[in-house]
């Protein structure tokens, strides 16, 4: 597994979610170098960026998620996270980890978000 991304699950529209993910072995240098982004696909549809959050801390998210959802890093522990507050079904998809480390492209294994109205 490239990357490990794990918090999926079911909730009721209105509630929280916390994706994490992780690359396996990183060492913290190369980790806190490393750009991170949190990708979205749906059935039929192409996949899309949701967030993204660069080495030196810069982050950017989406407009549909804009207020709601926050991508974050934690250098102690080498992990990526993406904070999901006030969930709306059409936010039900899979979610992919995605990770640029050292010049190379990561994917997580995708974890299903499913909000239920």
């Amino acid at each position: 597994v490239q990357l490990q991304a794990f918090g999926g699950g079911l909730v009721q529209a209105g509630g929280s979610l916390r994706l994490s993910c992780a690359r396996p072995g990183i060492i913290s240098s190369v980790f806190w170098g490393s750009d991170w982004a949190w990708y979205r696909q749906t059935p039929g549809k192409q996949r899309e960026l949701v967030a993204s959050l660069t080495g030196d801390g810069a982050a950017v998210h989406a407009d549909s998620v804009e207020g709601r959802f926050v991508i974050s890093r934690d250098n102690a522990k080498k992990r990526v996270y993406l904070q999901m507050n006030s969930l709306k079904p059409e936010d039900t998809a899979v979610y992919y980890c995605n990770a640029n480390i050292m010049g190379s492209n990561y994917w997580g294994q995708g974890t299903l978000v499913t909000v239920s109205s």
